[in-house]
């Protein structure tokens, strides 16, 4: 089947497990928790003004991701194929490999750092003035939504938040973005390169955050690489849980006073250069390793 044909049927089948696990959300939380439909309806957008609206925020949350993640998930088996195979060509070498996409994600924290902190003060051409305007009122929007949902005044909000915010999305979004969506454009213009860009920036977009997109954009292709080298989807797994636990576990401790307030994650300080180039350096390095230890024959039987 044409690679084209197989993202439109992702697709479909994302939105299927979206809007299915949106209705368990709303059932759930009627059951649980006592809400209305109009309350439920309030959730996203003023999360704070709803009975016990963190709970069902992190509800809707975890279950909208998991329910794109099952619609991926569905796809090879529509196919005909395996999961397994579909989403992981290569058996893992050994149990390190996802640890040291892991240890790749951590050495670029500085580097990510101090792209985040660039990119939040771009300013747009002039003709696009009104747009910034738009894309700021977004993007604080998103930022309050964010600071809500981050609230880890105790142990508790802490595990939920790594389950709904660092568990789930990494086995989610990797599934559709490097399993699904990575996959079929490498397929599609049989470059390797073309289809790790091509998703890593519909990856960035997806977010609607253009203030966060050249951080977002290279993460993405840090992960796609992994995957793409790899060729099991656990290794870009195991990073991108890497990437949203740190931030998560950084915010705790901070917001628990076990942070100096130069360690404050929503700051967006500027990061020393030093540090910054030998991050970057680090990260570069180690992928490069990576890269070579993971050589591959070109064609990997995929599915």
């Amino acid at each position: 089947m044409h690679p084209a044909v197989q993202l439109l049927m992702l697709l479909g089948l994302a939105v299927a497990g979206l809007c299915l696990a949106s209705l368990l959300a709303l059932v759930l939380a009627n059951q649980l928790y006592g809400l209305s439909l109009a309350q439920f309806g309030e959730v996203g957008a003023a999360p704070e003004r709803v009975p016990h609206g963190w709970a069902v925020l992190m509800l809707l949350q975890g279950l909208s991701l998991a329910g794109l993640g099952a619609g991926a998930a569905v796809l090879p088996l529509v196919l005909g194929q395996s999961v397994r195979g579909y989403f992981a060509p290569r058996r893992l070498g050994a149990a390190w490999w996802p640890l040291a996409a892991g240890l790749v994600i951590l050495v670029s924290v500085p580097f990510l750092s101090a792209l985040v902190a660039w990119n939040a003060s771009v300013h747009f051409p002039t003709p696009l003035h009104g747009f910034e305007l738009w894309a700021r009122d977004k993007e604080d929007q998103t930022a309050g939504l964010t600071k809500f949902l981050t609230d880890f005044h105790s142990p508790g909000r802490l595990l939920v938040g790594l389950v709904v915010i660092a568990i789930v999305p990494a086995v989610a979004e990797e599934l559709v973005f490097r399993g699904g969506v990575q996959r079929n454009l490498v397929a599609w213009f049989g470059s390797r390169h073309v289809g790790v860009w091509l998703a890593a920036a519909i990856f960035s977009a997806i977010h609607v955050q253009f203030f966060g997109f050249v951080p977002r954009l290279v993460l993405g292709l840090v992960l796609g690489y992994l995957y793409e080298w790899s060729g099991n989807i656990l290794v870009s797994m195991a990073a991108h849980f890497t990437q949203n636990a740190f931030q998560l576990v950084l915010l705790y401790l901070f917001q628990n006073k076990m942070l100096p307030v130069v360690f404050d994650p929503d700051a967006n300080q500027t990061v020393p250069w030093p540090a910054v180039l030998l991050s970057a350096a680090l990260t570069a390095g180690l992928l490069y390793w990576l890269r070579q230890r993971w050589a591959a024959p070109k064609a990997l039987a995929r599915g």
